[in-house]
C-alpha cells in the first residue's frame, strides 16, 4: 500500500480529528483572533483526546505514531480555520528537542506534561538581531554551580505568552568569538525560573490568535541538569531539528494553497459578470488553470518529500527546495484567489481575506526563501553563499 492511501487506522484518526477541529475549534476562530490568544483548555481537550505529541512512546504518553498522523493534524487544523493554533509547534518541533537530547530524568518530568495539554512548549531561537543568522545570537549563560545562569532577549516566539518551557538557545562561553557556532547549547527553561519574564504580545498582520511575544532572561537562574545533550552542541541540534520544523511548515504551506485555490474556483463559478460567470472568461479560466498545476505539483513534490522522510532519508536539500518554492507558489495563488473576487476579496467576511493574510508568513517561518535558496547553493557546492 503507499504512503499516501490511507490505512484505515489513519483514515479514522483524520475523521475523529476533523470532527474535534470542527466542533472545538472552526466555531470559535472569530472570538479567538479578537482576543488574540487561544485558550489553555483547548490544550487540554486535546490532551484527554490523544492529539498531542501522539509520535512520543506510551511510556511518555504518546501512541507511538508516525509522522503521518502530525501531517494529518496540520491539515485539517488549517482547512478548519485553526492553522494559528500553536499546537504544532509544541508537539511536533519543541518536544521533540526534549525527547532527543533530555536527560531521562528531564524527559519524565516534563513530556508527559506536553502530552495532556498541562505544559505549552515553544522555541526560543530568534532575537532583536538574530533572525537567520543563528550563529550571531547573543543570549549567554554562565554556569554558577547547579545553575546556568541566562541573560539575554527573543523575539518572534510563537506560544511564548503562555509557554510553560521554552527550549533557548544560548552561548554558554562567547569570550572565543561571539558569533562562533560552535559555542551554542540549548536549555530547557522554565517559565516559573527566576529572572524569566515575558514582553509585549506582538500585533502582527495575520494569524492574530496566535501568540507571538518577546521573552527576557535576566539572572534567569535554570538548574544545569536542564541543559539538552551537550555543551557547544546546539547548532548541531538545531540544524537537525529544522528539517523536521520546515517539514511541518511545508505541510501547511501545501494546505493553504489548496484551500486558497479552492476559495477562488468556487467564487468564479458562481460570481457572474457581463453575463456569464467570472471564471468562464478566458483570462480567468487560464489564471485558474495555471494555479490547479501549481498546487498539483505542490503537492506531488511535498507527497514525495514526506515519504524520504518518513524512510529516514536527509532530507535537508529537498526540504529547502520545497520551502521556498512552495512559500512563494502560495504567494501568487493566494493573490490571484483574492483578485478573482474583487473587492469581496478584501472584506473579513470572505474566507479567502484570513487565508491571504495569513499565508504571508509562510515564507518567513523557519526560514526565509532567501535562507533557503543560501542553503541551496551550498548544497550544490557554490562557493561565497
Amino acid at each position: 500500500m503507499s504512503l499516501f492511501e490511507e490505512s484505515r487506522e489513519l483514515s479514522h484518526f483524520r475523521q475523529v480529528f476533523r470532527k474535534f477541529v470542527a466542533r472545538e475549534i472552526t466555531p470559535n476562530v472569530e472570538e479567538w483572533e479578537k482576543n488574540r490568544a487561544v485558550p489553555r483548555e483547548l490544550w487540554r481537550k486535546m490532551g484527554k483526546q490523544g492529539f498531542l505529541c501522539q509520535w512520543l512512546p506510551e511510556e511518555f504518553g504518546g501512541s507511538n505514531l508516525d509522522f503521518r498522523y502530525s501531517v494529518v493534524i496540520d491539515e485539517e487544523l488549517t482547512r478548519g480555520g485553526g492553522a494559528a493554533v500553536g499546537v504544532p509547534l509544541s508537539s511536533d518541533v519543541a518536544a521533540p528537542y526534549l525527547y532527543s537530547y533530555g536527560t531521562e530524568e528531564l524527559k519524565e518530568r516534563l513530556l508527559r506534561r506536553i502530552t495532556t495539554g498541562e505544559a505549552i512548549c515553544a522555541v526560543g531561537l530568534s532575537e532583536p538581531n538574530a533572525g537567520s543568522d543563528l550563529a550571531a545570537i547573543r543570549t549567554k549563560a554562565v554556569r554558577d554551580g547547579d545553575h546556568y545562569v541566562i541573560n539575554g532577549q527573543k523575539t518572534f516566539i510563537t506560544n511564548g505568552s503562555f509557554a510553560d518551557i521554552i527550549i533557548t538557545a544560548c552561548k554558554i562561553d562567547s569570550s572565543k568569538d561571539p558569533k562562533a557556532s560552535r559555542n551554542i547549547s540549548l536549555i530547557a527553561v522554565e517559565a516559573d525560573s527566576p529572572g524569566f519574564h515575558r514582553g509585549r504580545q506582538l500585533e502582527k498582520m495575520g494569524r492574530h490568535m496566535q501568540d507571538t511575544t518577546e521573552l527576557f532572561y535576566e539572572d534567569c537562574r535554570v538548574p544545569a541538569s536542564n541543559l539538552l545533550g551537550e555543551e557547544g552542541q546546539g547548532f548541531k541540534y538545531m540544524m537537525e531539528k529544522l528539517c523536521r520544523e520546515r517539514l511541518e511548515v511545508c505541510t501547511k504551506i501545501i494546505t493553504y494553497a489548496e484551500e486558497c485555490f479552492k476559495e477562488g474556483l468556487k467564487y468564479s463559478q458562481e460570481r457572474e459578470a457581463f453575463g456569464k460567470r467570472i471564471g468562464d472568461h478566458q483570462a480567468n479560466g487560464f489564471k485558474l488553470a495555471q494555479m490547479a498545476t501549481e498546487v498539483e505539483i505542490g503537492r506531488t513534490f511535498y507527497n514525495v518529500l514526506l515519504e524520504d522522510f518518513m524512510r529516514g532519508e536527509d532530507i535537508t536539500l529537498k526540504v529547502s527546495m520545497a520551502k521556498a518554492w512552495l512559500g512563494e507558489m502560495l504567494q501568487r495563488v493566494s493573490y490571484q484567489a483574492l483578485q478573482l473576487h474583487g473587492g469581496y476579496g478584501y472584506m473579513e467576511e470572505y474566507r479567502i481575506c484570513r487565508l491571504f493574510r495569513e499565508a504571508r508568513a509562510l515564507t518567513i517561518f523557519a526560514g526565509t526563501t532567501e535562507i533557503m535558496n543560501v542553503i541551496i547553493a551550498r548544497r550544490l557546492g557554490l562557493k561565497g553563499m
